[in-house]
C-alpha cells in the first residue's frame, strides 16, 4: 500500500488509504491473550468488575470448564473461597455450574453467555479508545508505528513464552524484606 505522506491527513483525498492504516493498526494493537488483559483490566473496567471475576472468567476461557476444586487450585484459593466467587458470579449471572451427567456430585463452573461477552466488551471499548488515539497521528507516523507493532509482535513470537510479566512476588526475594515469608507459604 502507498501512503502519500504529502497530503494533510483530514483533507480526504487520501481517506481510504488513511482508514485502511488505523483498522489495520487496531488489528494490530488490539489482539490479546488472557495474560495480556489481565495487566489492562484496571483502567477499563471503572468497577463494574472485580478483577477476581476478571481472573475466573479467563481461567475457564483458557483452561475450559473446571471443578470447584480445580477452579479453587488456579487461583489459589480454598474451595470455599472459590464457592463463594462462583456463587456472586452466578448472581451476576455471569457464571454457571453444571453437574456431571453421568456423576452428579461432580460439579463443573463453566461462563454464560454474558460471562464470554465481558472480554468482547473490553476488546470493543479498547479498541475505539486506540481509535481516538491514533486519529491524532499523522500518515507517516500511523505507517511507522504500524511498521513498529508488527515487528515486536514478530520479535516476541521469535522470543517465546519467557517474555512474561514478572510475578508480583519477585520483589520479595531481594531487598530489606527478603526474609519474609510470600503469602500462603
Amino acid at each position: 500500500m502507498t501512503l502519500n505522506i504529502n497530503v494533510p491527513p483530514n483533507d480526504g483525498t487520501d481517506s481510504r488509504t488513511r482508514k485502511d492504516l488505523v483498522e489495520d493498526l487496531l488489528d494490530e494493537m488490539t489482539p490479546w491473550n488472557p495474560q495480556e488483559r489481565m495487566s489492562a483490566f484496571r483502567s477499563f473496567l471503572s468497577g463494574s468488575l472485580s478483577l477476581i471475576h476478571i481472573h475466573v472468567l479467563t481461567i475457564l476461557e483458557v483452561q475450559g470448564p473446571l471443578s470447584m476444586s480445580r477452579l479453587a487450585e488456579a487461583l489459589d484459593v480454598s474451595v470455599a473461597s472459590a464457592t463463594g466467587i462462583v456463587s456472586r458470579m452466578e448472581q451476576r449471572r455471569l457464571l454457571e455450574r453444571r453437574h456431571d451427567e453421568s456423576d452428579r456430585r461432580i460439579v463443573s463452573v463453566h461462563p454464560t453467555g454474558l460471562g464470554a461477552e465481558v472480554f468482547l466488551r473490553l476488546r470493543r471499548h479498547r479498541r475505539e479508545k486506540l481509535k481516538k488515539l491514533l486519529g491524532n497521528l499523522s500518515d507517516e507516523e500511523l505507517a511507522a508505528f504500524l511498521t513498529g507493532l508488527r515487528a515486536m509482535r514478530r520479535a516476541r513470537s521469535a522470543t517465546g513464552p519467557e517474555v512474561e510479566a514478572p510475578s508480583p512476588w519477585s520483589h520479595r526475594h531481594s531487598g530489606p524484606h527478603a526474609h519474609e515469608e510470600e503469602p500462603g507459604s
